[in-house]
Protein backbone atom coordinates (compact mmCIF):
# COMPACT_ATOMS: atom_id res chain seq x y z
CA UNK A 1 0.00 0.00 0.00
CA UNK A 2 1.23 3.51 -0.83
CA UNK A 3 2.25 5.53 2.23
CA UNK A 4 0.77 8.99 2.56
CA UNK A 5 1.49 11.57 5.26
CA UNK A 6 -1.71 13.44 6.11
CA UNK A 7 -2.13 16.43 8.43
CA UNK A 8 -5.63 17.39 9.58
CA UNK A 9 -6.08 20.91 10.94
CA UNK A 10 -9.23 21.54 12.96
CA UNK A 11 -10.75 25.00 13.56
CA UNK A 12 -9.13 26.57 16.61
CA UNK A 13 -12.49 26.62 18.40
CA UNK A 14 -13.16 22.93 17.72
CA UNK A 15 -12.94 20.79 20.85
CA UNK A 16 -11.49 17.39 19.85
CA UNK A 17 -12.55 15.57 23.00
CA UNK A 18 -15.62 14.01 24.60
CA UNK A 19 -16.27 17.32 26.33
CA UNK A 20 -18.62 19.40 24.16
CA UNK A 21 -17.74 17.42 21.04
CA UNK A 22 -18.92 19.06 17.81
CA UNK A 23 -20.00 17.50 14.54
CA UNK A 24 -16.62 18.20 12.93
CA UNK A 25 -14.68 16.34 15.62
CA UNK A 26 -17.08 13.40 15.56
CA UNK A 27 -16.74 13.16 11.78
CA UNK A 28 -12.93 13.48 11.74
CA UNK A 29 -12.45 10.94 14.51
CA UNK A 30 -14.96 8.39 13.18
CA UNK A 31 -13.93 8.17 9.55
CA UNK A 32 -10.16 8.54 9.92
CA UNK A 33 -9.80 5.65 12.34
CA UNK A 34 -11.22 3.52 9.50
CA UNK A 35 -8.92 4.97 6.83
CA UNK A 36 -6.28 2.77 5.26
CA UNK A 37 -3.91 5.65 6.03
CA UNK A 38 -4.84 5.85 9.73
CA UNK A 39 -1.26 5.19 10.86
CA UNK A 40 -0.01 8.15 8.80
CA UNK A 41 -2.60 10.71 9.94
CA UNK A 42 -1.82 13.48 12.42
CA UNK A 43 -4.68 15.62 13.76
CA UNK A 44 -3.89 19.14 15.01
CA UNK A 45 -6.13 21.32 17.13
CA UNK A 46 -6.44 23.19 20.41
CA UNK A 47 -8.17 21.71 23.44
CA UNK A 48 -7.65 21.56 27.20
CA UNK A 49 -9.22 18.11 27.51
CA UNK A 50 -8.19 14.54 26.77
CA UNK A 51 -8.32 14.09 22.97
CA UNK A 52 -10.49 11.55 21.18
CA UNK A 53 -7.55 9.71 19.58
CA UNK A 54 -3.84 9.05 20.05
CA UNK A 55 -2.82 10.61 16.75
CA UNK A 56 -3.85 14.06 18.01
CA UNK A 57 -1.28 16.82 18.60
CA UNK A 58 -2.28 19.87 20.60
CA UNK A 59 -1.30 23.39 19.60
CA UNK A 60 -0.52 25.79 22.42
CA UNK A 61 -2.76 28.38 20.88
CA UNK A 62 -3.44 31.56 22.82
CA UNK A 63 -5.49 34.40 21.43
CA UNK A 64 -3.66 37.71 21.23
CA UNK A 65 -5.60 40.93 21.42
CA UNK A 66 -3.58 42.70 18.72
CA UNK A 67 -3.24 39.82 16.22
CA UNK A 68 -5.58 37.80 14.03
CA UNK A 69 -6.53 34.60 15.86
CA UNK A 70 -6.52 32.63 12.61
CA UNK A 71 -3.08 33.86 11.60
CA UNK A 72 -1.69 33.16 15.08
CA UNK A 73 -3.22 29.67 15.01
CA UNK A 74 -1.70 28.91 11.60
CA UNK A 75 1.70 30.18 12.75
CA UNK A 76 1.51 27.85 15.76
CA UNK A 77 0.61 24.99 13.43
CA UNK A 78 3.47 25.72 11.02
CA UNK A 79 5.89 25.89 13.92
CA UNK A 80 4.58 22.54 15.20
CA UNK A 81 5.15 20.80 11.88
CA UNK A 82 8.51 22.47 11.20
CA UNK A 83 10.83 20.12 9.26
CA UNK A 84 8.02 17.58 8.83
CA UNK A 85 6.72 16.88 5.35
CA UNK A 86 3.07 16.09 4.66
CA UNK A 87 1.59 15.02 1.35
CA UNK A 88 -1.85 16.38 2.20
CA UNK A 89 -3.17 19.06 4.55
CA UNK A 90 -6.90 18.81 5.27
CA UNK A 91 -8.58 21.85 6.85
CA UNK A 92 -12.12 21.85 8.22
CA UNK A 93 -14.56 24.76 8.08
CA UNK A 94 -11.92 27.49 7.75
CA UNK A 95 -11.41 28.33 4.06
CA UNK A 96 -9.51 31.53 4.88
CA UNK A 97 -6.67 29.46 6.40
CA UNK A 98 -5.50 28.97 2.80
CA UNK A 99 -4.33 32.59 2.74
CA UNK A 100 -1.61 31.86 5.31
CA UNK A 101 -0.14 28.69 3.77
CA UNK A 102 1.78 29.90 0.72
CA UNK A 103 5.01 28.32 2.02
CA UNK A 104 3.53 24.78 1.87
CA UNK A 105 3.93 24.60 -1.91
CA UNK A 106 4.55 20.85 -2.09
CA UNK A 107 1.57 19.90 0.09
CA UNK A 108 -1.84 19.23 -1.43
CA UNK A 109 -4.55 21.21 0.34
CA UNK A 110 -8.15 20.11 0.95
CA UNK A 111 -10.87 22.34 2.40
CA UNK A 112 -13.89 20.68 4.08
CA UNK A 113 -17.16 22.61 4.31
CA UNK A 114 -19.44 21.45 7.15
CA UNK A 115 -21.53 24.65 7.15
CA UNK A 116 -23.01 27.11 4.70
CA UNK A 117 -20.03 28.54 2.74
CA UNK A 118 -21.88 31.83 2.27
CA UNK A 119 -21.75 32.40 6.02
CA UNK A 120 -18.09 31.49 6.56
CA UNK A 121 -15.08 33.77 6.68
CA UNK A 122 -13.14 33.36 3.47
CA UNK A 123 -16.01 32.16 1.24
CA UNK A 124 -18.85 34.67 1.65
CA UNK A 125 -18.26 36.62 -1.56
CA UNK A 126 -17.78 35.42 -5.13
CA UNK A 127 -14.16 36.59 -5.16
CA UNK A 128 -13.45 34.78 -1.89
CA UNK A 129 -14.90 31.56 -3.24
CA UNK A 130 -12.88 31.90 -6.45
CA UNK A 131 -9.79 32.38 -4.30
CA UNK A 132 -10.57 29.19 -2.34
CA UNK A 133 -11.30 27.25 -5.53
CA UNK A 134 -8.00 28.33 -7.11
CA UNK A 135 -5.81 27.78 -4.04
CA UNK A 136 -7.23 24.46 -2.85
CA UNK A 137 -6.46 21.18 -4.58
CA UNK A 138 -9.84 19.75 -3.55
CA UNK A 139 -13.03 21.06 -1.94
CA UNK A 140 -15.16 18.61 0.03
CA UNK A 141 -18.74 19.34 1.10
CA UNK A 142 -20.85 17.42 3.62
CA UNK A 143 -23.99 17.66 1.47
CA UNK A 144 -25.29 18.57 -1.96
CA UNK A 145 -26.87 21.59 -0.29
CA UNK A 146 -23.58 23.05 0.98
CA UNK A 147 -21.95 22.41 -2.40
CA UNK A 148 -24.83 24.19 -4.16
CA UNK A 149 -24.42 27.19 -1.86
CA UNK A 150 -20.73 27.45 -2.71
CA UNK A 151 -21.44 27.43 -6.46
CA UNK A 152 -24.06 30.21 -6.38
CA UNK A 153 -23.17 32.87 -9.02
CA UNK A 154 -19.64 31.55 -9.59
CA UNK A 155 -18.62 32.86 -13.05
CA UNK A 156 -16.60 29.75 -13.96
CA UNK A 157 -17.22 26.18 -14.97
CA UNK A 158 -15.87 24.15 -12.07
CA UNK A 159 -13.97 20.90 -12.36
CA UNK A 160 -16.13 18.09 -10.94
CA UNK A 161 -12.95 16.19 -10.07
CA UNK A 162 -11.99 19.02 -7.72
CA UNK A 163 -15.33 19.45 -5.94
CA UNK A 164 -16.57 16.40 -4.03
CA UNK A 165 -19.18 15.38 -1.46
CA UNK A 166 -18.30 13.25 1.56
CA UNK A 167 -21.45 13.16 3.72
CA UNK A 168 -21.55 13.15 7.49
CA UNK A 169 -21.80 9.57 8.69
CA UNK A 170 -22.05 7.35 11.73
CA UNK A 171 -21.42 3.76 12.77
CA UNK A 172 -23.58 0.87 11.62
CA UNK A 173 -25.07 -1.43 14.26
CA UNK A 174 -27.79 -4.04 14.58
CA UNK A 175 -31.04 -2.88 16.14
CA UNK A 176 -33.40 -5.04 18.19
CA UNK A 177 -36.74 -3.33 17.56
CA UNK A 178 -38.38 -5.27 20.38
CA UNK A 179 -36.27 -3.19 22.79
CA UNK A 180 -37.64 0.09 21.51
CA UNK A 181 -39.42 2.05 24.24
CA UNK A 182 -42.18 4.61 24.06
CA UNK A 183 -39.73 7.50 24.05
CA UNK A 184 -39.69 10.64 21.89
CA UNK A 185 -36.33 12.42 21.56
CA UNK A 186 -34.92 15.80 20.68
CA UNK A 187 -31.14 16.12 20.21
CA UNK A 188 -29.46 19.46 19.58
CA UNK A 189 -29.16 23.05 20.73
CA UNK A 190 -32.12 24.13 22.81
CA UNK A 191 -33.03 27.15 20.73
CA UNK A 192 -35.69 28.27 18.27
CA UNK A 193 -33.41 27.88 15.23
CA UNK A 194 -33.28 24.14 15.97
CA UNK A 195 -37.05 24.12 16.52
CA UNK A 196 -36.88 23.40 20.24
CA UNK A 197 -39.85 25.70 20.81
CA UNK A 198 -41.92 23.64 18.36
CA UNK A 199 -40.85 20.43 20.05
CA UNK A 200 -41.39 21.74 23.58
CA UNK A 201 -44.91 23.02 23.01
CA UNK A 202 -46.06 19.86 21.26
CA UNK A 203 -44.35 17.36 23.59
CA UNK A 204 -46.04 18.77 26.69
CA UNK A 205 -49.42 18.17 25.04
CA UNK A 206 -48.39 14.64 24.01
CA UNK A 207 -47.19 13.70 27.50
CA UNK A 208 -50.42 14.96 29.04
CA UNK A 209 -52.55 12.96 26.62
CA UNK A 210 -50.51 9.72 26.48
CA UNK A 211 -49.27 8.77 29.97
CA UNK A 212 -47.43 5.65 28.72
CA UNK A 213 -45.07 7.82 26.63
CA UNK A 214 -42.07 9.82 27.83
CA UNK A 215 -39.58 12.22 26.20
CA UNK A 216 -35.85 12.86 26.42
CA UNK A 217 -33.93 15.99 25.44
CA UNK A 218 -30.16 15.89 24.90
CA UNK A 219 -28.39 19.19 24.38
CA UNK A 220 -27.82 22.58 25.90
CA UNK A 221 -27.85 26.27 25.07
CA UNK A 222 -25.61 28.85 26.83
CA UNK A 223 -28.22 31.57 26.25
CA UNK A 224 -31.22 29.34 26.89
CA UNK A 225 -34.58 31.09 26.89
CA UNK A 226 -36.87 28.12 26.26
CA UNK A 227 -37.90 26.00 29.25
CA UNK A 228 -40.41 23.13 29.31
CA UNK A 229 -41.23 20.95 32.28
CA UNK A 230 -43.08 17.70 32.80
CA UNK A 231 -42.45 14.71 35.11
CA UNK A 232 -41.85 12.45 32.08
CA UNK A 233 -39.71 14.93 30.19
CA UNK A 234 -36.04 14.34 30.97
CA UNK A 235 -33.66 17.13 29.97
CA UNK A 236 -30.18 15.60 30.16
CA UNK A 237 -28.00 18.46 28.93
CA UNK A 238 -24.89 17.74 26.83
CA UNK A 239 -23.91 14.09 26.44
CA UNK A 240 -21.06 12.61 24.44
CA UNK A 241 -21.78 11.00 21.10
CA UNK A 242 -21.50 7.41 22.36
CA UNK A 243 -24.21 8.12 24.92
CA UNK A 244 -26.47 9.70 22.29
CA UNK A 245 -26.13 6.75 19.92
CA UNK A 246 -26.85 4.21 22.65
CA UNK A 247 -29.85 6.19 23.86
CA UNK A 248 -31.29 6.36 20.36
CA UNK A 249 -31.37 2.54 20.22
CA UNK A 250 -34.33 2.62 22.63
CA UNK A 251 -35.99 5.78 21.26
CA UNK A 252 -39.07 5.17 19.09
CA UNK A 253 -39.59 8.63 17.58
CA UNK A 254 -36.93 11.30 17.02
CA UNK A 255 -37.93 14.86 16.17
CA UNK A 256 -35.70 17.23 14.15
CA UNK A 257 -37.84 20.35 13.50
CA UNK A 258 -35.07 22.77 12.46
CA UNK A 259 -36.13 26.20 11.22
CA UNK A 260 -32.70 27.21 9.93
CA UNK A 261 -31.06 25.76 6.83
CA UNK A 262 -29.22 22.74 8.23
CA UNK A 263 -25.95 22.16 6.30
CA UNK A 264 -26.64 18.45 6.74
CA UNK A 265 -28.32 17.43 10.00
CA UNK A 266 -26.46 15.01 12.23
CA UNK A 267 -29.36 14.49 14.63
CA UNK A 268 -31.54 13.14 11.83
CA UNK A 269 -28.68 11.00 10.51
CA UNK A 270 -27.98 9.35 13.87
CA UNK A 271 -31.67 8.77 14.63
CA UNK A 272 -32.09 7.03 11.27
CA UNK A 273 -29.03 4.86 11.90
CA UNK A 274 -30.60 3.60 15.16
CA UNK A 275 -33.98 2.75 13.66
CA UNK A 276 -35.98 5.67 15.01
CA UNK A 277 -39.03 6.98 13.20
CA UNK A 278 -37.85 10.45 12.18
CA UNK A 279 -40.10 13.50 12.01
CA UNK A 280 -38.21 16.41 10.51
CA UNK A 281 -38.34 19.65 8.57
CA UNK A 282 -36.97 19.88 5.03
CA UNK A 283 -34.50 22.70 5.70
CA UNK A 284 -31.07 22.72 4.01
CA UNK A 285 -29.42 19.33 3.81
CA UNK A 286 -31.88 17.49 6.06
CA UNK A 287 -33.42 15.85 3.00
CA UNK A 288 -30.10 14.05 2.44
CA UNK A 289 -29.99 12.40 5.88
CA UNK A 290 -32.81 9.89 5.34
CA UNK A 291 -35.45 9.12 2.72
CA UNK A 292 -37.75 7.24 5.11
CA UNK A 293 -39.15 9.97 7.35
CA UNK A 294 -42.14 12.17 8.00
CA UNK A 295 -41.65 15.72 6.73
CA UNK A 296 -43.41 18.56 8.50
CA UNK A 297 -45.37 20.56 5.91
CA UNK A 298 -45.77 23.37 8.43
CA UNK A 299 -43.16 24.20 11.06
CA UNK A 300 -45.64 24.61 13.89
CA UNK A 301 -46.21 22.82 17.18
CA UNK A 302 -49.73 21.88 16.05
CA UNK A 303 -48.42 20.15 12.91
CA UNK A 304 -45.79 18.26 14.93
CA UNK A 305 -48.40 17.28 17.53
CA UNK A 306 -50.66 15.93 14.76
CA UNK A 307 -47.86 13.80 13.25
CA UNK A 308 -46.85 12.43 16.65
CA UNK A 309 -50.45 11.44 17.40
CA UNK A 310 -50.73 9.59 14.08
CA UNK A 311 -47.68 7.45 14.91
CA UNK A 312 -48.65 6.87 18.53
CA UNK A 313 -52.21 5.79 17.64
CA UNK A 314 -50.98 3.35 14.96
CA UNK A 315 -48.10 1.29 16.45
CA UNK A 316 -48.01 -0.94 13.35
CA UNK A 317 -47.27 2.05 11.11
CA UNK A 318 -44.70 3.27 13.63
CA UNK A 319 -42.83 -0.05 13.54
CA UNK A 320 -42.94 -0.17 9.72
CA UNK A 321 -41.43 3.31 9.53
CA UNK A 322 -38.71 2.40 12.04
CA UNK A 323 -37.70 -0.71 10.09
CA UNK A 324 -37.82 1.09 6.75
CA UNK A 325 -35.70 3.94 8.07
CA UNK A 326 -33.09 1.54 9.41
CA UNK A 327 -32.95 -0.63 6.28
CA UNK A 328 -32.51 2.36 4.00
CA UNK A 329 -29.71 3.87 6.04
CA UNK A 330 -26.50 3.97 3.96
CA UNK A 331 -24.43 6.84 5.37
CA UNK A 332 -21.95 4.73 7.31
CA UNK A 333 -18.51 5.75 8.56
CA UNK A 334 -16.89 3.09 6.41
CA UNK A 335 -18.53 4.43 3.23
CA UNK A 336 -17.44 8.02 3.95
CA UNK A 337 -13.95 6.86 4.89
CA UNK A 338 -13.64 5.01 1.58
CA UNK A 339 -14.84 8.08 -0.33
CA UNK A 340 -12.25 10.28 1.37
CA UNK A 341 -9.43 7.80 0.79
CA UNK A 342 -10.35 7.69 -2.90
CA UNK A 343 -10.04 11.49 -3.09
CA UNK A 344 -6.68 11.33 -1.34
CA UNK A 345 -5.48 8.68 -3.78
CA UNK A 346 -6.43 10.87 -6.74
CA UNK A 347 -4.44 13.77 -5.31
CA UNK A 348 -1.36 11.70 -4.52
CA UNK A 349 -1.13 9.09 -7.22
CA UNK A 350 1.79 6.68 -6.75
CA UNK A 351 4.71 7.30 -9.06
CA UNK A 352 4.76 4.83 -11.89
CA UNK A 353 7.70 3.64 -13.90
CA UNK A 354 7.90 5.53 -17.18
CA UNK A 355 7.98 3.33 -20.24
CA UNK A 356 10.57 4.86 -22.55
CA UNK A 357 10.72 4.00 -26.23
CA UNK A 358 14.22 3.06 -27.41
CA UNK A 359 15.28 5.88 -29.72
CA UNK A 360 18.03 6.26 -32.30
CA UNK A 361 19.78 9.47 -31.30
CA UNK A 362 22.37 11.43 -33.27
CA UNK A 363 24.21 13.47 -30.64
CA UNK A 364 26.19 16.31 -32.22
CA UNK A 365 28.32 18.20 -29.71
CA UNK A 366 31.93 18.76 -28.63
CA UNK A 367 33.33 15.54 -27.12
CA UNK A 368 36.88 16.99 -26.94
CA UNK A 369 38.48 13.93 -28.55
CA UNK A 370 41.40 16.02 -29.74
CA UNK A 371 42.50 16.57 -26.12
CA UNK A 372 43.08 12.82 -25.58
CA UNK A 373 41.00 12.45 -22.41
CA UNK A 374 42.09 15.65 -20.66
CA UNK A 375 38.51 17.02 -20.80
CA UNK A 376 36.76 13.66 -20.64
CA UNK A 377 34.19 14.48 -17.91
CA UNK A 378 32.19 17.25 -19.51
CA UNK A 379 28.49 17.96 -19.97
CA UNK A 380 28.44 16.30 -23.39
CA UNK A 381 29.76 13.02 -21.97
CA UNK A 382 27.31 13.07 -19.05
CA UNK A 383 24.30 13.62 -21.33
CA UNK A 384 25.55 10.93 -23.71
CA UNK A 385 26.01 8.43 -20.86
CA UNK A 386 22.49 9.18 -19.67
CA UNK A 387 21.00 8.36 -23.06
CA UNK A 388 22.88 5.05 -23.14
CA UNK A 389 21.84 4.11 -19.58
CA UNK A 390 18.21 4.69 -20.59
CA UNK A 391 18.68 2.13 -23.37
CA UNK A 392 18.84 4.43 -26.39
CA UNK A 393 20.98 3.76 -29.48
CA UNK A 394 23.35 6.75 -29.64
CA UNK A 395 25.64 7.82 -32.46
CA UNK A 396 27.97 10.56 -31.24
CA UNK A 397 29.51 13.12 -33.55
CA UNK A 398 32.05 15.60 -32.20
CA UNK A 399 31.60 18.68 -34.37
CA UNK A 400 34.64 20.58 -33.08
CA UNK A 401 36.91 17.58 -33.60
CA UNK A 402 35.66 17.08 -37.17
CA UNK A 403 36.34 20.72 -38.03
CA UNK A 404 39.74 20.73 -36.30
CA UNK A 405 41.04 17.58 -38.01
CA UNK A 406 39.81 18.46 -41.51
CA UNK A 407 41.14 21.97 -41.98
CA UNK A 408 43.27 22.43 -45.14
CA UNK A 409 44.81 25.32 -47.02
CA UNK A 410 41.95 25.11 -49.50
CA UNK A 411 39.23 24.53 -46.83
CA UNK A 412 40.42 26.40 -43.74
CA UNK A 413 37.13 26.14 -41.81
CA UNK A 414 36.19 22.46 -42.27
CA UNK A 415 32.52 23.35 -41.77
CA UNK A 416 31.43 22.18 -45.20
CA UNK A 417 32.77 18.70 -44.49
CA UNK A 418 30.97 18.63 -41.14
CA UNK A 419 27.60 19.38 -42.77
CA UNK A 420 28.19 16.81 -45.49
CA UNK A 421 29.06 14.27 -42.81
CA UNK A 422 25.86 15.03 -40.85
CA UNK A 423 23.75 14.37 -43.95
CA UNK A 424 25.62 11.13 -44.76
CA UNK A 425 25.29 9.85 -41.18
CA UNK A 426 21.59 10.70 -41.26
CA UNK A 427 21.12 8.70 -44.47
CA UNK A 428 22.87 5.66 -42.97
CA UNK A 429 21.72 5.84 -39.32
CA UNK A 430 18.17 7.27 -39.83
CA UNK A 431 17.85 8.77 -36.31
CA UNK A 432 14.55 9.57 -34.52
CA UNK A 433 16.14 12.46 -32.68
CA UNK A 434 19.09 14.82 -33.19
CA UNK A 435 20.53 16.56 -30.13
CA UNK A 436 22.75 19.57 -30.85
CA UNK A 437 24.97 20.84 -28.05
CA UNK A 438 26.41 24.24 -29.06
CA UNK A 439 26.82 22.76 -32.55
CA UNK A 440 26.54 26.16 -34.22
CA UNK A 441 28.55 25.01 -37.25
CA UNK A 442 25.71 22.76 -38.39
CA UNK A 443 23.87 24.97 -40.84
CA UNK A 444 20.16 25.67 -40.77
CA UNK A 445 19.94 24.53 -44.38
CA UNK A 446 21.37 21.16 -43.36
CA UNK A 447 18.74 20.69 -40.67
CA UNK A 448 15.97 21.74 -43.03
CA UNK A 449 17.17 19.15 -45.53
CA UNK A 450 16.97 16.45 -42.86
CA UNK A 451 13.43 17.50 -41.86
CA UNK A 452 12.36 17.28 -45.48
CA UNK A 453 13.75 13.76 -45.65
CA UNK A 454 11.90 12.78 -42.42
CA UNK A 455 9.11 15.02 -41.21
CA UNK A 456 8.87 13.04 -37.94
CA UNK A 457 12.48 13.84 -37.03
CA UNK A 458 12.81 15.72 -33.73
CA UNK A 459 15.58 18.28 -33.27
Amino acid sequence: MTTMRIAILLPYKENFSKNETGAVSIFVNSINKLSKYKDDINIFGSTNFKPLSKNYENLNFKKKFYLSSSKTYIEDFLQKINNREFDILEMHNRPHYLNYLSNLENTKKIIFFHNNPLQMQGSKTINERLNVYNKADALIFNSVWTKTQFLIDLPIEVDDNKIKIVPQSTSQVKINFSKKKKIISFVGKLNAAKGYDIFGESIIKILKKYPEWSAVVIGNEPRQKLFYNHPRLKILGFKDNDYVLNKLKEVSISVVPSKWEEPFGRSSLEAASRGCAVIRSDKGGLNETTNASIILNKLTSNELYKQLVLLIKKPTNLRKLQVKTFKQFKLTDSSSSNLLDKIRNELIKPKQEISIKCLKILHITNFNERFNGRLHYNTSKRINNGFIKLGHNVYQLSDRDIISSNRTIFKPSGKKLLNEKVIEIFNNFNPDLIILGHADSVKFETLRTLKIKNNNLKL
